[in-house]
């Protein structure tokens, strides 16, 4: 027995645009450009990028100068000129909070506050491995001590005015170079 055949029903063809080899090889167009609009915008873009550097903030000076300063001096001398940078009654403090509120949506701001910042902290760190005493500070690695320093100097600037000076014996002793008093 024979099968019939199903038909297959005829779809309509749309008419579509030519593409653009066919329209070229057989008539080109004098109207129409030969580049497509998106080739022109992406070579347009391809230009000078032009990058604005903010100014460095004033926090941003201070904090590269406070290193610049500690980068020649001995261990509790840097940290005494450290503390005195963070005392509640300098400009450091004040300086740093207003840069970093105003800094929360320009990243770029953002990034060289944090830079300036390790930057000190890197400094206090090379004082402490050039200190006389091989492992200061219980024998913390010069990074951790450093990093502990600088926090325990930038909460300094929170502390009532007459507890700064027990404040900075309590950091000499944490790095090594005083003697423990009560």
């Amino acid at each position: 027995m024979a099968r019939a055949r199903r038909r297959q029903r005829k779809t309509r063809r749309r008419k579509t645009r030519p593409s653009k080899i066919r329209q070229t090889k057989t008539r080109p167009s004098k109207s129409r450009p030969t580049k497509s609009r998106q080739t022109q915008t992406r070579q347009g873009r391809k230009g000078r990028i032009r990058v604005t550097v903010p100014p460095p903030t004033r926090a941003e000076t201070l904090l590269l100068t406070l290193a610049k300063d500690l980068a020649g001096a001995p261990l509790d001398g840097a940290l005494r000129k450290l503390a005195d940078a963070f005392a509640p009654t300098a400009a450091l403090p004040r300086e740093v909070y207003a840069a970093w509120t105003k800094s929360r949506r320009e990243k770029t701001t953002s990034l060289a506050l944090s830079w300036a910042r390790e930057q000190v902290r890197l400094s206090l760190e090379e004082t402490i491995a050039r200190a006389p005493r091989a492992r200061p500070g219980g024998g913390l690695a010069p990074d951790t001590l450093a990093w502990l320093l600088l926090a325990a100097c930038e909460a300094i600037a929170h502390e009532p005015p007459s507890a700064v000076a027990d404040r900075v014996r309590t950091v000499l002793e944490l790095s090594g170079h005083a003697a423990p008093g009560g």
